[in-house]
């Protein structure tokens, strides 16, 4: 069944084209990643997505409605969305950040339930971000704040994630684990999630399909294994690269060539 819908997107930042002419069909319980150079797109497709910014042409849909008509709380409850980095100012706790979450869900006067202090502890338990529980925000991190952004989203209790660059300020370890809880998400709740990716490896560890874009245009699209080739990253990036196959999941790799 198809959750999202792009249909020939356009976008621009005054005169200058971003997006041009996508067409994209997201199915429900399935991980697209998005691959491409340094401004090819990816990011603004994400906020399209998340209907952060207003499409110059085209529309997108979500469950066969135009994201416009949905009223921003009914949105909310659907489509989470983690950015590259977040800026909280003011003194909040990891918790009072992680419950900010549960916002669309909260009736007239906003009082947090006890159902929303539970998914939001839970959230952060499955993030392993539960030791922070008390700890101001900004003390943490780039990774500590990264992982608690993605509880934050996870409390929302979305059907899609918009996730961009999701582990850029993670370790190896957090990346791990992150991205085998995102997994877990699709393939036991069937969670539907696009994300931005500067990592191909990974992408290709943990994404069922892969978009790759150039110069803000679908360049391709399909199966991890057979999208992500060397005649195609060699097209998208401009540069010689060496593409394998892993031994031990029979799934392509990707090597920088020197």
């Amino acid at each position: 069944m198809t959750i999202l819908s792009a249909d020939n997107i356009s976008f621009s930042y005054g005169k200058m084209p971003v997006l041009r002419d996508i067409s994209l069909a997201v199915q429900a319980g399935e991980w697209i990643g998005l691959l491409g150079p340094n401004g090819s797109g990816k990011t603004t497709l994400i906020k399209c997505f998340a209907s952060i910014l207003k499409l110059q042409s085209g529309k997108i849909e979500l469950f066969n409605k135009p994201c416009q008509n949905y009223p921003r709380h009914d949105f909310a409850k659907l489509v989470a969305t983690v950015p590259q980095d977040t800026n909280i100012t003011f003194p909040f706790s990891a918790f009072e950040v992680v419950l900010m979450g549960r916002s669309p869900h909260k009736g007239l006067f906003g009082f947090d339930s006890a159902i929303d202090i539970e998914i939001s502890k839970k959230a952060m338990e499955i993030t392993d971000t539960a030791q922070f529980i008390k700890r101001q925000f900004w003390e943490l991190s780039g990774g500590e704040r990264q992982r608690v952004i993605i509880a934050r989203a996870l409390a929302q209790e979305p059907k899609i994630l918009l996730l961009d660059e999701p582990t850029t300020f993670l370790d190896i370890r957090h990346q791990q684990d992150i991205l085998k809880l995102l997994k877990k998400l699709v393939e036991s709740e069937s969670l539907t999630i696009i994300s931005a990716m500067h990592d191909i490896n990974l992408a290709l560890l943990y994404c069922k399909r892969i978009a790759l874009l150039k110069n803000g245009r679908l360049a391709k699209c399909g199966p991890a294994n057979e999208t992500v080739t060397y005649s195609n990253l060699k097209t998208v990036f401009d540069t010689e690269v060496y593409v394998g196959i892993n031994d031990l999941n029979g799934k392509p790799y990707y090597l920088p060539y020197a």
